[in-house]
């Protein structure tokens, strides 16, 4: 328990990033069974874990790096997988800086444990040496219906078939995933992975239905008359607008429209041709985790220059600081403490740039996160041939939603109970249509205390 102080933290080894902005490959290698031995070694195996009451999930962080410190493979694959659907993905893409890695006791001077880098190994190893996640078959006479493949709806399939219970899932889009195979970039999660996880629920059962929108290919009506629940997981896609002034004007895009576009054009699939932003100059208005995804996706796409702006600084920005530290390494050029003001266009209505105004932080807010505010007078100008507003995303409310009784709140997300039952009986919901865009592990979490909701409601 004190190797920590004879062992420093170490992270994967990253790929040259003149070979890596070439490409959509993963960007981080795995670690070898040595090196997350002697990573998982360092853990002090707090009484009181922080990383486990900081995770969404509740992972038994301690005790699956207890178990690769010890080489037993199988009971770490077992723990990692027991209350998480899919650890592979969750070792890849969560923000561990801001939650299981952020509160590790190490973080205080001696350096977090590499739990996300861990848990990928745990996975990636696992599965190689054919090691699977434990599935009865289904064994029961209920049926859930499940509309949406992202990660709220892998999740409540997981837990569901767990529990031998029948799944039908409907997907609009071409491939299962959602967001996890159209909204985030191949470098940071290859697409491959979330094929592993879907073809593994299909033989525990899962009957997937894809290019199949409800309300349009199938009636709500049909898939409520054949199944005994449903879980709604339909993601939130539509995207926020700032209110600027010429917005609209060809050049300007979603970041999910991109990020979605791009994709589709890796899979060989249709996609709007205007998206190819080789040599020109790329703004992305925005610091999460999504602009990242954008700044990162333009410079593997050849763009001149790309630049991301955004109202306050690196350390308040909403995002992985991994994330923004590998899009530096990138060439991404970033200003700090600028807001948009308006859209710049010329006399065709094309964009050839954005005007902007300085910010500066001010006193804070009940968050407690410090309010943005404009500095009078310091309005300046960016150059651009092409501008991405990511701003984040609201739901999209089909219309069986209202037409069964299914209520909304004031932006839109659908209303839950403790249970996650909205106001209809037998009519489930989680993910990003009940909270807003966030994060696939608490997506994730909703998929799964939703089914474990769905299989009380059956007994």
């Amino acid at each position: 328990m004190r190797e920590y102080l004879e062992t420093q933290r170490i992270e994967p080894e990253k790929r040259l990033v003149v070979e890596r902005v070439k490409d959509f490959n993963e960007i981080y290698e795995f670690f070898e069974t040595k090196e997350a031995a002697s990573q998982s070694d360092r853990c002090i195996q707090c009484g009181d874990p922080f990383c486990l009451n900081k995770c969404p999930l509740h992972n038994y962080v301690p005790q699956w790096l207890k178990a690769v410190a010890e080489k037993d493979l199988e009971f770490a694959f077992n723990l990692s997988n027991e209350p998480s659907p899919f650890p592979e993905v969750m070792g890849r893409i969560c923000p561990h800086d801001r939650l299981c890695e952020g509160d590790c006791t190490l973080n205080d001077g001696h350096g977090a444990i590499t739990i996300g880098s861990i848990e990928t190994f745990i996975n990636e190893e696992g599965f190689k040496a054919g090691l699977k996640p434990k599935f009865p078959g289904v064994t029961s006479d209920k049926r859930v219906a499940v509309i949406g493949s992202g990660p709220a709806g892998l999740s409540v399939a997981t837990y569901l078939l767990r529990a031998g219970i029948g799944v039908d899932m409907y997907e609009k889009a071409s491939r299962a995933g959602g967001l996890m195979t159209y909204g985030i970039p191949g470098f940071k999660l290859d697409k491959k992975v979330i094929e592993r996880r879907v073809n593994g629920l299909i033989e525990a059962g899962l009957n997937l239905t894809l290019n199949c929108e409800i309300g349009k290919d199938v009636s709500f009506e049909e898939i409520t008359s054949k199944s005994d629940a449903i879980f709604i997981g339909i993601g939130a896609t539509k995207a926020k607008v700032a209110g600027l002034e010429n917005e609209n004007a060809k050049g300007v895009y979603a970041a999910m429209e991109y990020l979605t576009g791009i994709q589709s054009k890796n899979f060989g699939e249709e996609y709007d041709k205007n998206l190819n932003f080789k040599d020109q100059n790329v703004v992305v208005i925005g610091g999460g985790d999504t602009a990242m995804d954008c700044v990162r996706t333009a410079k593997r796409e050849g763009a001149k220059s790309v630049t991301c702006l955004y109202r306050r600084d690196s350390h308040n920005m909403p995002g992985s600081q991994k994330e923004y530290k590998n899009a530096k390494e990138e060439g991404v050029d970033f200003t700090w403490y600028a807001a948009p003001k308006k859209v710049l266009i010329n006399e065709n209505g094309e964009v050839v740039g954005i005007e902007m105004i300085k910010t500066a932080l001010g006193q804070k807010d009940e968050s407690g996160r410090a309010r943005m505010e404009e500095v009078k007078n310091s309005e300046f100008k960016v150059n651009a041939d092409v501008i991405i507003m990511s701003l984040g995303f609201d739901p999209v409310n089909p219309s069986y939603l209202a037409a069964n009784g299914v209520e909304t709140n004031s932006w839109g997300g659908i209303t839950l109970n403790d249970n996650f039952e909205t106001s209809t009986s037998g009519i489930y919901s989680g993910g990003d249509c009940y909270r807003g865009a966030d994060l696939v592990v608490r997506a994730a979490f909703d998929g799964r205390e939703a089914a474990r909701a769905i299989i009380k409601s059956f007994k």
